[in-house]
């Protein structure tokens, strides 16, 4: 089928041979999770790229339920992987830098041990008699290949939907062997849902005539139509709504002429009818009822504090990615990781990258420009040796042309004097992150980042800095109380709308608050107002419309100092500058300075 209309994420995916296939029979049996013993496993996976003299390139990758070891293109002359958006010379995991390693999972049915190998006690395939396996399994599995490869610890392990659950198995049993976590589209767990459709999709198999209790190998007939129904109803909930709509809406009663057996009526309906036509041609029903199961008994926790204590032990980076319009593995589940991670302070990213695809979103090229950036940046900064290079300061919508803020940020020089040696510090409105790079350089630790802008976060994930992304308006409920030694909101108290909210955040998660703003009572904005009748435009000429402008309130100096006197906020410091002619002002500040930096605490 080359119609457009078929398009999906399994579009590129095939039952022809593996032409690059590697395999590696494992020494002695393998002790499972849930009790039971596999007396030999053979692992079915393939690489890309070169192993460099200490062995310390690697990169696993953890495919998701329908996946297999070919995740990419070796050559032209090969047949397209189920990620070559990501994965490749110069893509965001670059095998020209990198040395890839993609294992069939156990369970399998693409050359890695799995229900339709030979059991070594009967000499038949081991159907339902292969013992049912857990995350964990596939994970010591794979951390077996590596040692049959030499590969004692990986840049990373990156994975997507039930290939990030293995990711996170990763850094819970071998936390030693991670610099970096890239956990994409996935969960802690499953939600009950989820596990319905994945129940639903089983019993589809169970009960279809062609199953016979899973031995059907020697039959000559398998379970195709039930296979076919499980692979529909995993379609459905990889599709986002909006997806939907715009596939088959304009022609909902035009289906294409395709013989599957399955109701044509509608378009959509040839659409799935095809889905799982094409499904049961590479998979085996028995392989899936194994591996959905136990993706679906896969469970860090249901609560924070128990995500917390299963990930507490791992000391390395994390960046985790959602998509907005994924229902399947929502981005409130990536963010229980996230929040379970700040609480153990350890070093993590996060973007929800905006997205009409759903959970597929990860596998398509639609936004490969936002989440294989976030990728490609997090890689190359846990493969950097030394700092990142730094990325010039910034002023956040804009400069005067006498402003010293063209090129450099006045106001960060005196917040990094203001902040103690080593002090933790959470920065409310990072940007690109050019306050942390400073004070990173200077050895603080812990330090955190918020920001809503995608470009902004790539920007401070490739300089080797956390930030996750989060709308202020909607608070910081996921910091502890005096979480961090200094909570900096710089130049963005202008634009939030519950101000009181995030100043009493502010003062809970931190022991000190810097905060600063510009002055609305500044000379030259108010001749503007009053002489021109313009609204005032801080950073002069260039600068954001009262229309388009983020901001939404006009504060001046005068107004701040009434508000923590009303609200018995204690002021340590205040300092006013005059950033077009780089000085501080001492002499009547609301008239004479555009900008204000207030030290708090309660």
């Amino acid at each position: 089928m080359t119609d457009d209309f078929f398009t999906s994420s399994d579009t590129v995916r095939q039952a022809a041979p593996l032409k690059h296939v590697q395999t590696v029979s494992l020494d002695g049996s393998v002790e499972l999770e849930l009790g039971d013993t596999l007396p030999s496993v053979t692992v079915a996976y393939e690489t890309y790229g070169r192993l460099n003299a200490d062995r310390s390139n690697g990169i696993l990758i953890c495919h998701a339920i329908s996946g297999d070891s070919h995740v990419a293109r070796h050559d032209e002359e090969d047949d397209p992987g189920w990620w070559d958006v990501a994965v490749g010379p110069g893509k965001p995991i670059d095998t020209d830098r990198f040395f890839v390693i993609c294992p069939n999972v156990l369970g399998g049915c693409r050359g890695t041990t799995g229900p339709n190998c030979l059991n070594p006690a009967t000499g038949r395939p081991y159907g339902p008699d292969f013992p049912r396996i857990a995350v964990g399994d596939m994970v010591r599995v794979q951390r077996r290949l590596l040692d049959h490869l030499g590969i004692e610890t990986l840049i990373a392990a990156v994975g997507g939907s039930m290939g990030g659950h293995q990711v996170l198995a990763w850094a819970r049993y071998y936390p030693e062997c991670l610099w970096g976590a890239v956990l994409i589209a996935t969960s802690a767990r499953l939600t009950a849902q989820a596990l319905a459709f994945d129940v639903v999709g089983r019993n589809a198999i169970i009960r279809d005539p062609n199953f016979r209790d899973g031995r059907y190998y020697e039959t000559g007939a398998s379970p195709e139509v039930g296979l076919a129904i499980a692979r529909m109803i995993g379609h459905i909930t990889y599709v986002s709504r909006q997806a939907m709509d715009r596939k088959f809406d304009p022609d909902r009663l035009s289906p294409r002429d395709v013989q599957t057996g399955f109701e044509n009526l509608f378009s959509v309906g040839s659409y799935l009818g095809h889905q799982g036509a094409k499904f049961v041609e590479r998979f085996d029903a028995n392989s899936y009822i194994t591996l959905s199961t136990a993706m679906d008994l896969f469970d860090l926790g249901d609560t924070r504090d128990k995500l917390a204590r299963a990930l507490d032990r791992t000391p390395c980076r994390w960046l985790v990615l959602s998509f907005s319009s994924d229902w399947l593995f929502t981005p409130a589940q990536s963010r229980e990781l996230v929040d379970a991670l700040i609480a153990t302070d350890k070093p993590v990213s996060y973007c929800n990258v905006e997205s009409d695809c759903g959970h597929d979103a990860f596998l398509l090229p639609d936004q490969v420009d936002s989440y294989g950036a976030l990728m490609r940046a997090f890689l190359e900064d846990l493969s950097r040796e030394g700092d990142a290079e730094p990325i010039a300061d910034e002023a956040p919508y804009g400069h005067a042309p006498t402003s010293i803020f063209r090129s450099h940020r006045l106001d960060y020089d005196r917040i990094v004097e203001l902040i103690p040696a080593g002090a933790g510090v959470l920065d409310l409105g990072c940007g690109k992150g050019s306050l942390l790079a400073r004070l990173k350089r200077r050895g603080h630790y812990p330090l955190l980042g918020v920001e809503l802008d995608e470009k902004a976060i790539i920007a401070c994930v490739g300089r080797g800095l956390s930030v996750i992304q989060t709308d202020l308006n909607e608070g910081l409920a996921c910091f502890a109380d005096k979480q961090f030694d200094c909570v900096v909101l710089s130049q963005a108290l202008q634009a939030v709308r519950d101000v009181e909210a995030i100043i009493d955040d502010m003062l809970r998660v931190g022991r000190q608050c810097i905060v600063s703003f510009p002055n609305f009572a500044y000379t030259r904005y108010r001749r503007r107002l009053a002489d021109e009748g313009r609204a005032p435009k801080p950073g002069g000429p260039g600068t954001c419309e009262w229309y388009d402008t983020p901001d939404i309130r006009f504060l001046s100096i005068a107004d701040f100092e009434d508000f923590c006197l009303a609200r018995r906020i204690e002021v340590h410091r205040r300092i006013a500058l005059d950033t077009e002619n780089t000085r501080q002002i001492d002499d009547d500040p609301n008239l004479n300075a555009d900008l204000a930096i207030f030290v708090l605490s309660r």
